[in-house]
């Protein structure tokens, strides 16, 4: 993820999605999470202005941090509940992909961050 400008040039995306990565709950591999401090940067030069970052997961320490790394970073800011309720995506991130389906059939609970 750290080669993202070698990849992609400043503001060609509009939209970056990250469903259901893997947590590393282990402290000293906390750096490998998809989102973190640092790689925030990187989404951010790849990203245009005003693009949008679509996060879910089902496991609720992972949402804590991402949620939280997001929030810190000043480039990044959640969008209000009206912008959430017209963006289509967001109604499908809980059932588009297999791992949205799976946690469905089980019962489990998922966290989102847009």
């Amino acid at each position: 993820m750290k080669y993202i400008p070698n990849y992609f040039e400043r503001g060609q995306l509009s939209k970056m999605f990250f469903l259901f990565p893997d947590p590393h709950f282990k402290k000293k591999n906390h750096r490998r999470r998809v989102i973190g401090p640092y790689l925030l940067d990187e989404y951010a030069y790849a990203l245009q202005i005003r693009g949008i970052v679509y996060t879910i997961r089902d496991v609720e320490e992972l949402g804590e941090w991402m949620k939280t790394c997001l929030e810190n970073h000043p480039l990044f800011e959640a969008l209000t509940e009206e912008e959430l309720e017209a963006d289509p995506v967001v109604k499908l991130l809980d059932s588009a992909t297999e791992e949205g389906q799976k946690v469905a059939r089980s019962g489990g609970q998922t966290c989102q961050a847009v």
